[in-house]
């Protein structure tokens, strides 16, 4: 997989969504995620992730290191399997499954690391964000918990936004009954105008040397599907949704230079002056203050 990285960085993400629904909330008649009490809108960082996989799934589609852990439509157990027949465990039924891990604990105290060190080197999502593998039920060895070294925060929008619904019609009818009174039905979809979101996160040299082994060309590949994790992944419901801003902070040791909430504040994201309601990524002024910035640290504008 390459040389493990060994610098902490630090980035903030910017990105855009016109006329669709960024993230819906399924508890709430999925419509946009929005902050109730500020009226930003919110982005989870599960959706961002997912997006994330996406891409790597597609661009290194059947080369060995980058499969996808977390997949639709691919039971988790199917993959933690792979990890156990690589020691040796041919086993279908979890029974039998579950008495060879615990005979195999036994004779190898090491198995649990050669497990979890198999899904790393494996899954690119497990080597990036990590994983509760622990999918076995009563089994005494399974493929472990490992805490990734990126991590996301959920993303809020810079100004409040508005979640707007649209009345839709088609002229599918769905069954013959309605077929003889109704020659169209209507629908609802609930979009953003536009909104401005900003993600913040964290790559930890330290997680990545002594767990996932996570490496530089894990790195590039993660800048790159930050940047196009939405143009291979474009919908109606979406809207035209594009990352706007990649700005990396790169420390110049393992354990970083300053504390992160400083670069984070460096960056400063508003609307112009003469703007009321933002409704084009022009509208706002994207700022970063290198002089509140320590000189060890690099910074790096993606885009």
């Amino acid at each position: 997989m390459g040389e493990t990285i060994k610098n902490r960085y630090e980035f903030v993400v910017l990105f855009d969504v016109e006329n669709g629904n960024p993230n819906g909330d399924p508890d709430a008649g999925n419509m946009p995620r929005i902050d109730p009490e500020s009226g930003l809108g919110l982005v989870t960082d599960v959706c961002l992730k997912r997006k994330i996989r996406n891409y790597v799934e597609t661009v290194k589609e059947d080369v060995p290191g980058y499969q996808i852990y977390i997949k639709e439509d691919v039971p988790l157990n199917r993959s933690d399997r792979k990890a156990c027949e690589s020691l040796g465990i041919e086993e279908t039924d979890e029974k039998k499954v579950t008495e060879a891990l615990k005979k195999l604990k036994r004779s190898d105290p090491d198995a649990d690391v050669k497990l979890r060190d198999y899904m790393c080197q494996n899954f690119y999502d497990i080597r990036t964000f990590g994983a509760v593998m622990t999918t076995f039920v009563k089994a005494s060895l399974n493929c472990g918990q490992v805490r990734g070294p990126v991590q996301l925060g959920f993303a809020r929008s810079i100004d409040p936004v508005i979640s707007q619904e649209v009345t839709i019609t088609r002229v599918a009818i769905t069954t013959e009954k309605d077929a003889e009174n109704k020659s169209t039905e209507m629908g609802r979809k609930s979009i953003v105008p536009y909104g401005l979101y900003r993600v913040e996160g964290y790559v930890s040299a330290n997680l990545a040397r002594r767990v996932t082994g996570f490496s530089e060309e894990d790195l590039e590949l993660l800048w790159e599907a930050m940047i196009n994790m939405f143009e291979l992944d474009h919908s109606a419901a979406r809207g035209k949704m594009s990352v706007r801003e990649l700005i990396v902070f790169k420390h110049s040791k393992e354990l970083g230079d300053c504390p992160a909430y400083k670069l984070f504040d460096a960056v400063e994201v508003k609307k112009k002056e003469d703007v009321e309601y933002p409704r084009k990524y022009s509208d706002y002024i994207v700022d970063i203050h290198y002089d509140t910035i320590p000189e060890s640290v690099e910074v790096k504008r993606m885009i």
